[in-house]
């Protein structure tokens, strides 16, 4: 239902048409026909009698718009229902006011494009008279226009012009048309444009349209739906308007000829159906008494419609207003938070204000009581300075009477300075003699300490030596007997050393021969020693660098070499083992030529 507040914003405009004088106050004859008027067109039965018994009091001059509008909701307003033309009624209000407030050949709209910013001006206007917006609703408002216009918002362009009405924090709406019709759009925005832009906001603020088909409250676009018949069962080719309580179809887009509308309320739900009898795209709306059918020309544009109709319905399920509506009313109750804050500001400036008034009142009076105590300060600076005067003269003589007796006491007391700075020399002396004797006794203390350790140091090195002595008599004996026992084994020596010595005489005749295998195993030595020394500094370089690396990691090295064994066939040329078995076998060829 249309509310009651945008109804009498109309008439309010109509009612101060007809106020020539602007008084306040219209004469009976004129709201006579006025009331007809709306009872024709909002189609409410209209009794002249009601009128005038209301008014039978008023007979002397004009009615004032206070003691119309108790008519006017009693009999009138109470009685309205939704089954009227709310444009027509619109226009009718426009048509009386406009003409006496607006010049057309001045503007770059035309009457229809006026009269379409005339109602989006009572939609966004505050509902208190007189009417106005203010410019937070206008700012809205341009927003809106430019944004279905296509050009972006300009900051600045908007700020110079409220900048330049500061004096005031609102528009009524003859400003506001001025404002859409010869100021702010007049240089670069085509006529066309325009009227369709505020055709656009007009029908999304105004009309409630929620949706069209192929066209929202937020784009452009053309297109139809089909919609199933309930009686014939055909399909119908219909333009669809959505609003919050209502989805109404007509035959064509200018919206002249209604064929029917679909309620919407709680209970009703919207449902995707599967393709079938060659129709794509389907969804069905299902109410309390009937359910409806219908075909969208794509599943992006069926998507868009079920979601917008779910939407709606929740809506309505919540008890919400149409979107438009609910966020006027938040912007209003943000407006009124930040007026309640900026008087809250202002209350407390004003009694930051006052409290400073009374500080500086306070300032004041503590400045004058300063003057006076100055005042009082000189006059008693003035009797000091006489009386100091005075006491001045009788000090000087008393000054002089104790500058004697002082040079007598200076006296003295040069006297006792001398003896106390002999008694004190003394008494340094004595001091330096006690800490020097305390030094001394330190260091007797000190070396009696290091006497004591190095006595204990001697004992347990005499221990040592006796341990060392000990185990160096242990240490003869066992070389004793082990030279008894080298003796034994040297006489066992000297006979294989005979035996050695013959051998050595046969096998002379082989030493030439193997001399040439010795030499040349002698530089094969030499050659061996030479890598073995590189491979050693390799080892060593190597052993370094991990040291420095890996810190625990220690290389096996090679033992130590003893004296190299000399032998017929070079130093160290074979084993043990290898030299014995050469000996066998020589052995063995030598006993075997000399039966030959």
């Amino acid at each position: 239902m249309w509310l009651r507040e945008e109804l009498l914003k109309a008439i309010w405009h109509a009612f101060t048409a007809l106020d020539v004088d602007q008084r306040g106050k219209v004469s009976k004859s004129q709201l006579k026909v006025l009331s007809y008027n709306l009872c024709t067109v909002m189609r409410i039965p209209h009794n002249p009698l009601t009128f005038e018994e209301h008014f039978k009091d008023d007979d002397k001059g004009p009615l004032s718009n206070e003691g119309y509008m108790p008519y006017l909701n009693r009999y009138i307003l109470d009685k309205v229902q939704e089954d009227f033309d709310v444009l027509e009624f619109y226009r009718m209000c426009w048509t009386l006011c406009y003409k006496k407030n607006i010049h057309p050949h001045r503007l770059i709209i035309s009457d229809a494009d006026a009269f379409k910013v005339w109602c989006i001006f009572n939609f966004l206007s505050e509902d208190k008279y007189p009417l106005v917006i203010v410019f937070e609703e206008v700012e809205y408002f341009l927003r809106k226009l430019m944004e279905a216009m296509g050009i972006g918002w300009c900051e600045e362009k908007f700020t110079d012009y409220r900048m330049r009405h500061n004096t005031k924090s609102c528009l009524t709406v003859w400003e506001l048309i001025e404002l859409v019709g010869v100021i702010y759009f007049s240089n670069d925005v085509d006529r066309q444009i325009l009227s369709m832009s505020i055709n656009e906001v007009f029908s999304e603020l105004i009309l409630d349209i929620l949706k069209q088909v192929g066209q929202d409250a937020a784009g452009g676009g053309s297109g139809y739906m089909m919609k199933k018949g309930h009686k014939r069962k055909n399909w119908m080719e219909r333009w669809f308007v959505l609003r919050p309580t209502s989805l109404t179809y007509y035959i064509c887009e200018d919206l002249t000829e209604k064929k029917g509308d679909i309620v919407l309320d709680q209970s009703c739900c919207v449902e995707s159906l599967p393709d079938r009898d060659g129709k794509k795209c389907l969804f069905i709306i299902k109410c309390l008494d009937k359910s409806f059918e219908i075909s969208a020309s794509d599943k992006k544009k069926k998507q868009e419609w079920i979601q917008a109709l779910q939407t709606c319905i929740q809506m309505l399920r919540l008890g919400l207003l149409s979107p438009h509506r609910e966020a006027r009313l938040r912007r209003r109750e943000l407006r009124q938070k930040q007026q309640l804050e900026e008087q809250d500001l202002t209350e407390r400036m004003k009694n930051l204000q006052a409290a400073n008034e009374a500080k500086q009142r306070q300032l004041e009076d503590m400045r004058l009581k300063m003057e006076e105590a100055k005042a009082k300060a000189e006059l008693e600076e003035l009797r000091r300075k006489k009386k100091q005067s005075d006491l001045q003269d009788r000090y000087r003589l008393d000054l002089e009477r104790e500058k004697t007796v002082r040079q007598e006491m200076e006296e003295q007391v040069a006297q006792k300075s001398s003896e106390l700075d002999q008694y004190l020399q003394r008494v340094r002396e004595l001091e330096d003699m006690y800490h020097r004797l305390q030094e001394a006794l330190e260091d007797e203390r000190q070396a009696k300490q290091d006497e004591e350790a190095m006595r204990k140091l001697q004992a347990r090195l005499l221990e040592e030596e006796a341990a060392k002595r000990a185990e160096l008599e242990q240490i003869y004996l066992k070389q004793q007997r082990t030279l008894t026992q080298t003796e034994a084994e040297k006489e066992e020596l000297m006979a294989e050393q005979l035996a050695k010595e013959r051998e050595l005489q046969a096998a002379s005749q082989q030493l030439d021969r193997l001399e040439k295998e010795r030499q040349g195993a002698l530089e094969q030595y030499q050659e061996v020693s030479r890598k073995l020394e590189r491979a050693a500094n390799k080892t060593k370089t190597w052993k370094d660098k991990v040291a420095k690396h890996e810190g625990l990691v220690r290389l096996i090295q090679p033992g130590h070499k003893g004296a190299q064994r000399i032998t017929n066939w070079g130093p160290a040329s074979f084993t043990d083992i290898e030299l014995e078995l050469r000996k066998k076998s020589w052995q063995e060829k030598k006993n075997q030529g000399a039966p030959a």
